[in-house]
């Protein structure tokens, strides 16, 4: 046999870069398909399949592009990975409603069954169709496969069951049907199993991850209820599946956060340092119980601070910085506060942090560049700090963009917008504003999606502003504010045009 290195200095020089590109060169796991080939491909395909819908100029698409590849070769065989590209597609992108990218949609045997939600990772991807791709609820049909089951890194619920039959089991497979993208479900007519776990014949029963195993809390809660519903089923899991403290991750930050919710970021590793991972999220739990059994209100969380990196940045935190947790609190109103004191192995300085958030002595932290020295340009410079000061001053009605200092369209639109500051820059009553949305803390009731973002705040209303949906043209803007500013705008134009008037009559 001929070592490779031999075979190399034995080919003619011409064939090498070739045998190179073909050596370094992998197929696709990802499938492209066409306008003409569209329908016949997910013919070929019947069940689940995860369809792309993209554009090769888009940033988001580049983003995705490697772990949809590293998603479809880990999901090869069980589920496929299609992408369609509507630059050169645009009949088939046009026939299923595609208006931004990436847009994921999924199909089953063929027809569209909604669009993909989960998770943009190659992980969140992976986990959500493997749940979405078998069935949605696992029969379990001896001990080792439901210790398997439960032995999993995230919550199970199971059904106990004398047979597969009933009104109670019919209603478990709703509920497992209905909550499928978010739980995992299992059900046992295993004699043995439904003996040990549910004495009185059938039943529920909600296990949480071995791993996150405490004792603050059961590891295992059954179905309280009498009567089995669906809906019962549901606010059930709801209220137990994440326990006191669960392990946020990608996969499952969506259904955790969006309440009043106190994170303790670190170095949360459960495949290479369960026992390092535990021990501070103990802590968390030791302090958080307290103040849940004497009745305050609070979620809790702990989280990879590499993982949720963008996060600790939100709060003015360092994600490099010692072993201990850093704290943070986002309330389901958008107000943050964040834990000063360095995280005592003790718990008390996370206990004095709860106590005064309870008590309302902490102050809110906003995420604001310096209030400028000087402010005194055609469009006013807000920040964080000065908002309320500029915005929200009552007496004035305020246009304002939120920007980000790499956005193409909001360089464009610079010059323009300051033209019309300084026709207006006379006018006692309106403020033409500008606000860097990705160093400043953008309040509530305003939301940035995407840049340039402009609102109308009207004097007198400021907790109702208006989403500017025009042209950016200098006339388009003043066309808007002529029609909707409490008082008639004054340009720089018509004084000049009034001054020029009265010079003639003069003149005669």
């Amino acid at each position: 046999m001929i070592a490779p290195r031999a075979l190399l200095r034995a080919l003619p020089a011409s064939l090498l870069p070739f045998l190179l590109l073909a050596l370094g060169a992998r197929a696709s796991d990802v499938v492209e398909l066409s306008d003409a080939d569209f329908e016949s491909g997910l013919a070929e395909r019947p069940g689940l399949v995860l369809v792309e819908f993209f554009a090769p100029w888009c940033g988001h698409c580049k983003r995705l592009a490697p772990e949809y590849e590293s998603a479809a070769t880990r999901l090869k065989g069980i589920v496929p990975l299609v992408k369609v590209d509507c630059t050169a597609n645009s009949n088939t992108c046009n026939k299923y409603g595609v208006s931004g990218y990436p847009t994921l949609k999924i199909f089953r045997d063929g027809e569209e069954a909604g669009t993909y939600d989960g998770p943009r990772t190659a992980d969140g991807i992976v986990s959500h169709l493997k749940k979405q791709a078998g069935p949605a609820s696992v029969a379990l049909s001896s001990v080792a496969e439901f210790e398997k089951f439960i032995g999993d890194k995230d919550a199970s619920v199971v059904g106990f069951f004398g047979d597969a039959s009933g009104d109670a089991y019919s209603e478990f497979m709703k509920a497992a049907n209905s909550l499928r993208d978010n739980y995992r479900f299992a059900h046992t007519t295993e004699e043995q199993l439904v003996q040990k776990y549910r004495e009185d014949g059938e039943g529920i029963v909600l296990f949480r991850p071995p791993r996150l195993t405490n004792k603050f809390e059961e590891s295992s809660i059954k179905y309280p209820e009498d009567k089995i519903t669906s809906g019962k089923i549901k606010k059930f899991i709801q209220e137990n599946i994440f326990g006191i403290c669960p392990h946020m991750t990608e996969d499952n930050k969506d259904l955790i956060q969006g309440k009043d919710l106190l994170v303790a970021y670190y170095d949360v590793d459960y495949e290479k340092n369960a026992k390092g991972s535990n021990y501070w999220r103990n802590r968390v739990m030791m302090i958080a119980k307290k103040f849940l059994d004497a009745g305050h209100k609070l979620s809790y969380a702990v989280a990879s601070r590499k993982t949720f990196g963008h996060e600790l940045s939100e709060f003015g935190l360092d994600s490099s910085v010692g072993e201990a947790p850093v704290v943070a609190i986002r309330t389901a109103k958008g107000d943050k506060y964040v834990m000063q004191e360095e995280f005592s192995r003790d718990g008390k300085a996370l206990e004095r942090f709860l106590q005064d958030y309870f008590d309302g002595n902490l102050k809110k932290y906003l995420k604001s560049e310096p209030v400028p020295e000087s402010n005194d340009g055609p469009v006013k410079v807000v920040v964080a700090e000065n908002f309320d000061e500029i915005v929200n001053a009552q007496d004035k009605d305020v246009l304002i963009e939120f920007y980000a200092p790499w956005c193409g369209h909001c360089k464009n639109l610079e010059p323009k917008y300051k033209e019309l500051g300084e026709k207006l820059s006379k006018d006692p009553n309106i403020i033409i504003a500008k606000m860097d949305a990705t160093a400043n803390d953008v309040p509530s009731p305003y939301e940035v999606r995407g840049f340039p973002t402009i609102y109308f705040a009207p004097a007198g209303k400021k907790q109702s502003p208006k989403k500017y949906e025009g042209g950016r043209e200098v006339s388009d803007f003043i066309s808007y504010l002529k029609r909707e500013a409490t008082n008639t705008p004054v340009l720089q134009e018509e004084e000049k045009s009034k001054k020029s008037k009265k010079k003639v009559k003069e003149d005669l």
